[in-house]
């Protein structure tokens, strides 16, 4: 550890880092570029094993504002190194980086004036996500931080219990040290407890709308990567879940916020569980009935009005879960979120309609697997529910492909007989393939449609990226567009295409998604001299600079 400097500093910003050579420097220089400089930087490391020690040092020694500590051995979480950094650090505000982000330059200043403007417990701003494969930039939970405000306590405004991350807040050093509040060691998601914990323990906290930190996502990481969100087909990662629960709602409980377990559990049930939901589709019997077999006596104590502010398809999806039908859990996992309609629904003599092909014998099951508010057979058509299935996909010649498909329409919306249909594909402008839909029985129509990709219109500057076709079907004039879900495992298919009569030059993939709903996925990539020359080119004249000439020039000639 290196030796401490004399002045006092305004805020420590502690950056935990375990074998990330690579990332470390970045996650520093968002420090170091800080528009308020007056910071410490801690860098506590975990005990990594690669070259992060050494880049630490080179680090330390750039900058004086640096100090580097060194845990003895291997803590396996996040919370050891933060909590020996806050035993040394010496500014009166502190807050938490995590080595794979980055602070916004303005963050330490913006969330700083807001201490300096009220004296409240802690200050929290917006979080961006930034996508490490396409760039994409959102907001994490949006309507939570819209606007400038200062909550008097957690109660005021329960929502925010979904904003659970430690790293968006700087934190009062007193506010830590009164309560005693420090990250809980030997578990995982310590994020959620001590949140939970600072939230209802706070008698103010003030909300800003501005960024505050920059979240890197890795939505295709390896599973076995450092980050515990992406290690979810792990049964223990289930466990470490459901094992903080546990101990936010004893705290609850122990401190007087009962109140707020509703909110607490909608929010686990939204959340937490919800992430595991859209996996379901991809595990196998073994580990579902493990899963269940986990979380089923916690899914027992949570608040009845925590599942009803539940959208209808989640509310399914639980209850299946719980009452162990694994199978059709699996099945209505797929397409959460996307408006995918059940293969089958059963009427009781009352007229209510109920997931499944049998009614419901127990009046939680009625309860909860009743999909009657989904209107499957009254709501307008453009905004209807279908459910659009791959059920055969067989290679052609070159880059085609030949589909078998099956539409099912519970809510019997589409007449008897046949229906015009066509799959929409747009890597570029639009490649609409048509077909026909033909009845199979009531509410069951199949069709085969023959897809060659060497026809996708590119721009002239190629394409780069994932598209999934989406089918379309017209009634009476009116069009209904959705998802189109793939078998869940197929052969790779790759082909090399010279599209635009041979010019532009790419390779395409077709393949299962492999998360999420399951869609079929194309990917395109530009090869040869599409790759090396017409791109690059492209890039360059579509710069701003470029393009304002280019107007000034049009306008002259006019």
């Amino acid at each position: 550890m290196t030796t401490l400097p004399e002045a006092t500093p305004d805020v420590t910003v502690t950056v935990i880092v375990y074998n990330d050579a690579e990332r470390l420097p970045r996650a520093v220089a968002s420090l170091r570029r800080q528009t308020h400089a007056d910071i410490e930087i801690i860098i506590s490391d975990d005990h990594s094993t690669d070259d992060t020690p050494e880049v630490a040092r080179r680090l330390a020694a750039e900058d004086p504002r640096i100090l580097l500590l060194r845990l003895p051995e291997n803590s396996g979480g996040c919370s050891a190194p933060r909590n020996r950094a806050l035993e040394i650090a010496r500014a009166p505000y502190l807050m938490f980086l995590d080595s794979d982000d980055e602070l916004p330059a303005d963050a330490v200043e913006l969330l700083l004036a807001a201490h300096r403007e009220r004296e409240v417990d802690f200050v929290m701003g917006a979080v961006q996500r930034v996508r490490t494969d396409t760039g994409r930039r959102s907001t994490w939970m949006p309507h939570l931080v819209a606007e400038r405000r200062t909550v008097e306590g957690i109660e005021a405004d329960p929502r925010l219990l979904f904003e659970h991350l430690s790293t968006s807040k700087m934190y009062a050093r007193t506010f830590l040290d009164r309560h005693g509040l420090r990250f809980p060691e030997g578990i995982h998601y310590e994020d959620q407890l001590f949140t939970a914990q600072a939230y209802c323990l706070a008698k103010e906290f003030t909300v800003i709308p501005e960024p505050v930190y920059r979240w890197y996502i890795e939505p295709y990481a390896d599973s076995e990567s450092r980050s515990i969100s992406n290690q979810r087909h792990k049964l223990s990662n289930v466990g470490d879940r459901v094992h903080v629960q546990r101990l936010i709602d004893a705290f609850l409980a122990e401190s007087g916020h009962e109140s707020l377990r509703e909110d607490k559990d909608y929010k686990f049930l939204k959340h937490d569980f919800r992430m595991y939901a859209g996996d379901l589709p991809y595990r196998d019997e073994e580990w579902l009935a493990s899963f269940a077999e986990i979380v089923n006596p916690y899914l027992a104590t949570l608040a009845p009005g925590a599942y009803a502010r539940l959208p209808r398809a989640e509310r399914v999806v639980l209850q299946l879960i719980r009452e162990g039908h694994l199978a059709e859990a699996r099945l209505a996992a797929r397409g959460l979120g996307h408006g995918v309609s059940p293969r089958t629904v059963t009427a009781d003599a009352q007229g209510r309609t109920y997931w499944g092909d049998t009614v419901p014998q127990s009046p939680d099951a009625r309860r909860e697997l009743d999909v009657s508010d989904l209107e499957l057979d009254t709501r307008p058509f453009p905004s209807a529910q279908f459910r659009h299935e791959i059920t055969e996909l067989t290679p052609g010649p070159g880059a085609s492909l030949d589909l078998a498909i099956r539409t099912y329409d519970p809510g019997l919306r589409l007449a008897v007989g046949p229906h015009r249909a066509c799959l929409l594909l747009a890597p570029g402008r639009r490649l609409t393939v048509p077909f026909r839909l033909l009845p199979v029985r009531p509410g069951v129509f199949e069709g085969r449609v023959h897809l060659d990709l060497a026809t996708a219109p590119l721009p002239i500057r190629g394409f780069a990226g994932v598209r999934h076709p989406v089918l379309r079907i017209e009634q009476q004039g009116m069009p209904h567009t959705a998802l189109l879900l793939a078998p869940l495992t197929f052969p790779t298919v790759t082909a090399h295409i010279a599209y635009r009569s041979g010019t532009s030059f790419h390779q395409v993939t077709v393949e299962p998604e492999g998360r999420g709903p399951g869609r079929l996925q194309v990917r395109w990539r530009p090869v040869g001299v599409t790759a090396r020359v017409v791109r690059p080119l492209a890039r360059k004249v579509a710069r701003p600079r470029v393009r304002r000439a280019a107007r000034l020039v049009r306008s002259a000639l006019r």
